[in-house]
């Protein structure tokens, strides 16, 4: 990696209104708790990257400075919104290069490596449908378009701004937790 100044960017919704879509199997309590352990195996990925939080609740806040994560407050912006902001003000602190990695990838491991590219990373989930890593240059003005096929958005994104891409389809990685079967974990990700 050069001497670019890396950080991770982690958008936290609020625990208490996370993973709606997994209702038919847990309950409210019982997604929060998932919620906070995931995000808490995503923040302990980034080590020994700084982490920044964005979020817009105070339960969150209060978790992200638990981690010694740095909280970035935007509320109402929605996730690109957030995410956004949240690039632009690690941007202002000096930071070359961030990860932007979502809160629900429970067997994240490893994210430095995600940085050791010039251009755009961009690690889609494994339907090849959403993005759950992505790394890109603060100066580069990357539009995030997050939501249902945003993984080819994010790739025309970075065409659009002429700067080289890089997929990287990880299994870790690529393995988000929207929907009650995504609970399951399959044995060759488990070892």
């Amino acid at each position: 990696m050069s001497s670019r100044s890396v950080a991770v960017l982690l958008p936290v919704k609020a625990f208490h209104q996370a993973k709606v879509r997994l209702a038919p199997a847990l309950d409210e309590p019982s997604r929060a708790a998932l919620a906070i352990d995931m995000a808490t195996k995503v923040v302990h990925a980034a080590a020994p990257l700084p982490v920044s939080v964005v979020c817009d609740d105070d339960a969150v806040a209060e978790w992200a400075r638990g981690l010694g994560a740095t909280v970035i407050w935007r509320p109402g912006r929605g996730l690109n919104g957030a995410v956004s902001d949240g690039v632009d003000q690690l941007g202002v602190d000096g930071i070359d290069q961030v990860i932007v990695a979502h809160a629900d990838l429970p067997h994240a491991v490893d994210l430095a490596w995600v940085a050791d590219f010039d251009g755009v990373t961009l690690v889609p989930d494994r339907h090849d449908d959403g993005t759950n890593v992505v790394s890109v240059a603060t100066s580069a003005g990357f539009q995030f378009a997050y939501g249902p096929a945003s993984f080819a958005r994010h790739v025309a994104e970075a065409g659009r701004l002429g700067l080289a891409v890089r997929v990287e389809r990880s299994a870790r990685l690529g393995w988000d937790v929207d929907l009650p079967a995504d609970l399951v974990t399959p044995d060759w990700l488990a070892s």
